[in-house]
């Protein structure tokens, strides 16, 4: 039965929502909302995204040693693969704010208590293997164009990407390669993450309605696929410290972007467990393990 509302939600079978045809007008209002978001809640989306720079460095250090700079590119650009689980929280301030609602930074983990949690962290975990595939690509392209000894320096790998037939290649290959891997995850995702958190959908239903979303709109969606990568690629220069600005706006606008392109029906909205019902397990667990003294 869990199993079942994972993947079709509460209605059972994976739903259909009308998708609307937009335009770049539209692109741009999303943005300039998005922005008007990070503006009336600025302390709140900072509070969440300062900590994904510092998790890329990290994590960075930790997978690849000194030998992370030729990588520096593709973990950059690599965030547009993952950013929709990373702003899962923005669109819940996104959605409060949109209904009038109180918002505080604690607001962004309404998720958790959330009845799509399950299919949340169903789509996560495909994001996460996809960053993961194109981490390991961009290597292998690395590798299969310069060897596997690292840059002497930044100088000099700079040097070599730019000025050499090997770099070239490298450029060439890995953004092509880059793209489909960016392709796929837009198309899987533009959607689905914010669906979930206003429709008790399901994982089919989120990842289908996503993709005919972008079926409907290709130029329009390639469009916001190049200004999600370039503004992400501004923001992760230098050492990623711009996307505590650019993460935030972006996620707000996807938002509103999901407004934009699937039309509002009877589907359900999640339901939400209550604080009282995740703190009473623990406060009845002694008498749990003892259930004959009264």
């Amino acid at each position: 039965m869990a199993h079942s509302h994972l993947i079709a939600g509460a209605a059972g079978s994976a739903a259909v929502p009308a998708i609307r045809k937009i335009g770049l007008a539209d692109l741009k209002d999303a943005l300039s909302r998005g922005a008007d978001d990070f503006l009336a809640m600025p302390t709140h989306a900072i509070f969440l995204c300062v900590i994904y720079p510092l998790i890329g460095l990290i994590a960075a250090r930790l997978a690849f040693g000194y030998s992370v700079l030729p990588l520096l590119y593709p973990l950059a650009t690599g965030f547009a693969l993952v950013g929709p689980l990373a702003a899962i929280g923005l669109y819940e301030l996104s959605r409060r704010r949109e209904q009038g609602l109180d918002v505080s930074a604690s607001d962004a983990f309404n998720v958790l208590r959330s009845s799509s949690i399950g299919a949340i962290v169903a789509l996560g975990l495909l994001l996460v293997v996809i960053f993961a595939l194109w981490m390991a690509v961009a290597n292998a392209i690395y590798i299969d164009n310069f060897g596997y000894k690292p840059p002497a320096s930044a100088a000099v790998f700079i040097h070599d990407v730019l000025a050499t037939q090997a770099g070239w290649n490298l450029i060439v290959t890995g953004n092509a390669v880059g793209l489909v891997f960016a392709v796929i995850a837009l198309t899987l995702s533009v959607v689905s993450f914010p669906m979930l958190l206003d429709r008790d959908i399901g994982a089919a239903g989120a990842l289908l309605t996503s993709i005919r979303a972008v079926i409907a709109n290709p130029l329009i969606m390639a469009a916001w696929g190049l200004i999600v990568a370039a503004l992400l690629l501004i923001g992760s220069l230098p050492f990623f410290i711009g996307l505590t600005v650019v993460l935030p706006i972006l996620g707000h606008a996807t938002w509103h972007l999901y407004r934009k392109l699937v039309v509002a029906d009877g589907t359900p909205a999640p339901t939400y467990r209550s604080d009282e019902r995740i703190r009473r397990p623990a406060a009845d667990f002694p008498a749990a393990l003892f259930p004959w003294k009264k």
